[in-house]
Parts: structure tokens; sequence; C-alpha cells
């Protein structure tokens, strides 16, 4: 059989600044790149669009493997429905991923010789079986504490909804019943049983995948009710050799949302950085969140965007239109207002008139450093935040003026402070970034570190 690089459901899989930028410009500027999940190897993505109670789950990752090995066993409240279950287009996930990245915008120099203009923000471009065997079957079932719930087919996807009196009864029910699982899963799901949980496990149904022409497994998509307002990332840990990436978008009419049970810290932003990091942005980004990362002793949850979906500034991609929104879980939409008998598609919420706020965390985690499920709460805040780094062309034409060699003189402790910034958040050696930083700024042919040793005097 194939092996496919698979974007699936899985939360958790069992087989596997001294600038020149004045600061009216505020978050303006002309977008140039973006530090989406296709820079990590192993990214999982979760959205949790969520209002009160209710709750839209989508889970898509990356999965590595033979479509027939997949298989997923999640953690839920409460007995999830086939009507509270669909599957949901991976653009989706894309748009929000592409829509929240940190992102990478550049500013030009205005001539320092030129008459004195009112300052004003930059344009901001839109970057763009039988009964015999059934009776027999749930005869074991019952002796080993487990409960079938529910069992139906949605998609490409055969699905059950399990309980359990006892971990070691239900690892024994999933091996017996061809789910593969990793040593540690019996103390891992003690528990949720013991806060009554059920389990949501699907497998691909083979038959049904060849038959639907996709490439890709789809996400699923679980609605839900629980004052609950969590993600369980113990399992993902299971058979994990080394540290997990998670991105969550959470959908929200309120504002920020945030980590409870450990720190919500927000990605160092807004600061300059060498120009010539425009090529190697994805670099400089990893490199940057290893650093932040290793700072916060390995065990927050780092914000990388908030802001209200309607607008963004620089955009990397055009915000969600409301169709977006709905596939991405968004029930609380009502284009007409008419709030009393609209219902969200396929999972029965009713609609409100409220809009839509975007909460990007990035969790990367070891079980040692992550002992607890994520718990979230939502909160009124509606602060405008972004992971952005700022590249600060100086302007290049004829600077003769006294302004103008004012501006050249003052160009070095610029580049300097611009290469202390960038070895601060890296750890990238100031060596290796002030060689790749030689310039050519008008008459200045000199290199950055020979016009700041004349400015010294030297």
């Amino acid at each position: 059989m194939k092996k496919f690089k698979l974007f699936i459901p899985l939360l958790i899989a069992l087989v596997a600044v001294l600038s020149f930028a004045p600061t009216a410009w505020a978050f303006c500027g002309f977008y140039v790149a973006k530090a989406d999940t296709k820079l990590y190897n192993q990214a999982s993505q979760v959205v949790i669009a969520r209002d009160g109670n209710k709750t839209v789950l989508t889970m898509a990752n990356d999965f590595q493997g033979e479509v027939k090995d997949f298989a997923m066993v999640v953690p839920v409240p409460t007995v999830i429905k086939e009507e509270q279950v669909r599957v949901a287009q991976p653009n989706i996930i894309e748009r929000l991923d592409a829509f929240s990245a940190p992102r990478l915008v550049e500013y030009f120099d205005e001539d320092p010789c030129a008459p004195l203009q009112k300052l004003q923000s930059m344009p901001v471009p839109m970057a763009a079986g039988t009964r015999g065997r059934a009776e027999e079957s749930a005869r074991q079932d019952n002796s080993l504490g487990v409960t079938v719930e529910a069992r139906f087919n949605v998609g490409e996807y055969d699905i059950l909804i399990l309980s359990a009196k006892e971990s070691g009864g239900l690892e024994t029910w999933l091996n017996r019943n061809g789910y593969k699982m990793p040593r540690g899963a019996n103390q891992l799901l003690k528990p949720y049983i013991r806060s009554s949980m059920k389990f949501f496990v699907a497998k691909v149904n083979l038959d049904k995948f060849e038959k639907s022409g996709y490439q890709f497994l789809r996400p699923l998509q679980i609605a839900y009710e629980s004052p609950k307002f969590m993600l369980p990332i113990r399992l993902g840990m299971i058979n994990a050799t080394n540290e997990q990436d998670l991105i969550v978008y959470i959908l929200s009419p309120q504002g920020q949302a945030e980590v409870t049970n450990y720190r919500t810290v927000k990605v160092p932003s807004n600061v300059n950085i060498p120009v010539f990091v425009k090529n190697e942005f994805g670099d400089f980004y990893k490199s940057m969140f290893q650093t932040s990362y290793t700072k916060e002793d390995k065990k927050v949850a780092f914000l990388e965007y908030a802001w209200d979906m309607g607008n963004c500034d620089p955009c990397s991609a055009q915000p969600l239109n409301p169709e977006e929104l709905k596939q991405a879980g968004v029930f609380w939409l009502d284009q007409n207002g008419n709030n009393n008998n609209r219902i969200a598609p396929s999972f029965g919420f009713p609609f409100s008139n409220n809009n839509v706020y975007v909460t990007r965390l990035h969790v990367r985690y070891t079980r040692n450093k992550f002992p607890e499920d994520l718990m979230f709460q939502a909160t009124s805040n509606r602060e405008s935040f972004q992971g952005r780094y700022v590249l600060q062309h100086p302007f290049t034409g004829n600077l003769q003026c006294p302004a103008g060699r004012e501006y050249k003189r003052s160009l070095s402790r610029r580049f300097e402070k611009e290469a202390q910034t960038l070895a601060q958040l890296t750890n990238w050696k100031i060596q290796d970034i002030r060689q790749k930083m030689q310039l050519s700024v008008g008459n200045l042919t000199t290199s950055w570190w020979e016009s700041l040793l004349m400015l010294f005097g030297f």
C-alpha cells in the first residue's frame, strides 16, 4: 500500500529598536514573508471555536505512514453522536495558519534631504457484523468494563465512542480490536477515566477512502457542549521521541484566549532586525522560537497572534470570510441578523450576531514539562498582537545635505543595534551576523563596522 503524507485530524494519534520607522506607523508595513507551520516537521494543529459552553473542535496534523495504520483516540467530555461529527476541508486550517502566522515586514527610509512631510501610515497591501458475533463481542466488552456508546461512519472514518471503568480494560479492548497501543498508554488513560470522560476513537475505512478519491485524510470536526475548556495532549506524548509542536487556533466572540495552567507568554515581537534576514526568515523564526522556549524553561504557551478576524495589519493573508469561518466551526455568525431561527450547519447550535476574535497559541511540549492537559479560558481582552519582525532599508540616494550626512553617521549605530538584537533573539554568533551585514548606502561604501570605528575616531 502506498505511503502518504497525510493532513489528518489529530491531536493524539496512537500510531504514531533605534529605528527610523516612526512610531506613528504602528503595525503598518509591507508584508514580505510568514512563519507558518511548514517550518516544522511535525506540527499538530487544532482549531477550537467556542462560545459559552459550546465547542467545535477541528483536529489536523501531519501523519507519515500507511493509511491502514492510522488511528486516533481522543478523550472527550461527553458522549458524541453521529450528527455531532463531520469532516472538514484541510484548506480551512491552512487559511487560519496563513492568516495568523508570524510575519516579516519591511520599510524603506525616506530621503533625509527631501522637504519634511507629514508622516502618514504606509499603505498595507493584502497578500495576497453478524448478530451472534455482535452479542459475543458485547459480552467481552462488558467483562472489560468497556461500553460502546455509539458506532457510526463519517466520510472516510469509522467512529466509536467508548466509555470505560478502568484503563487496563480499555487498553485490552483497543488492542483486541486492532488499535495498536504503545507502552505507557495504560497510565495515561487513567486520569481521563477517573474524570468520567469518554473516548472518541477513529480509524480509516479503507474502502471508503479509496472510493472517495481524496489524496489526504481530511480533518475531523466534533461539536459538543461542556463547561470544560481544555485540550488533551498527554496521550500524544506516548510514543513521542522528541519535542512536539502544537498550534492552537481559538476562535471566540469575546477576546484573547489564554492557557490557565501554564503561563501564556507573547513571542518577542515588533523588533528591527538586519535586512539580510529577508532571505532567511524561516531559519530566523525557528531559532528565535527555540531560544525563547529555552529561556522560559520550556513550559509556557506562546502567543503568536491575537486579532479581530475583521482586519489585519499587515495582512499575510486575507481574513477568513463568513463561509470559511463557518467551515472552521464558528457557529455564532449571523449575516442576516436573525438569531432566533438560524441553526449552524450540521451541529444544531443557534447563531448569534457576534464577531470573531482569533488567538494563535504555539506550544512546544514534552512529558516532563507539560504533565497536564491544556486548560483554557476566554477573556475580554481585545488588544491586538502579532509576531512581527521589521526590516528597515536605508536610503541609498544622494546624502550630501546636512541632514543626509547626519543620517549616514547614524546608520552605524542602527546596524549595530539590529545585529545585537538578532544575536540576542536567536543565539546566532554576532561575528557571523556582522559578516552578513556589509552594505553600500549612497556614498557609504565601507563596511558597517569600519564606519563604526570612524564614528569613534579610530
